[in-house]
């Protein structure tokens, strides 16, 4: 009788499935950080789009008019929050914008990583460009990412 050398297909698959669960288990293992990095960043963009779409809807619902406070004067950087201290998101002032919350947004989301983030410094910023355009963008986006909404 003959004997039959090799794996079959079933042996061959099995060991490539195997293979790639613990490939998958690894990548994630070895750089937990960058995932969480990325996930906080996954936040912000979301917290970004929300801030700028519930200022435009308050802007279409109210003929125009701009619900910050003070307005927005073109090409300044306003961190958005209610305290005074804005120098750490690299803005020249800070605008409220509660005027949005309940009816517009539920809360004018905070940073998920700062310390110091609360609804007084939220390390979210807008700014209103020369031609009217709106953008709001992140003070504390991590790995390298420029995270901003302009509409």
């Amino acid at each position: 009788m003959k004997k039959r050398q090799g794996f079959t297909l079933i042996e061959l698959l099995i060991v490539i499935v195997i293979i790639a669960i613990l490939a998958g288990i690894i990548y994630v293992a070895v750089d937990p950080a960058t995932r969480f990095k990325q996930a906080r960043n996954a936040e912000r963009w979301s917290s970004v789009n929300s801030i700028l779409n519930a200022y435009l809807k308050y802007a279409v619902d109210n003929d125009g008019d701009d619900p910050a406070n003070p307005n927005l004067v073109g090409s300044t950087k306003y961190m958005i929050g209610s305290g005074s201290d804005y120098a750490d998101c690299g803005t020249t002032a800070v605008t409220n914008l509660s005027n949005l919350v309940s009816k517009y947004i539920a809360e004018i989301p905070v940073d998920p990583k700062v310390s110091g983030a609360s609804q007084t410094k939220t390390y979210y910023y807008i700014l209103k460009d020369t031609n009217g355009r709106i953008t709001v963008g992140a003070c504390a986006a991590e790995l390298g990412v420029d995270i901003k909404v302009t509409r």
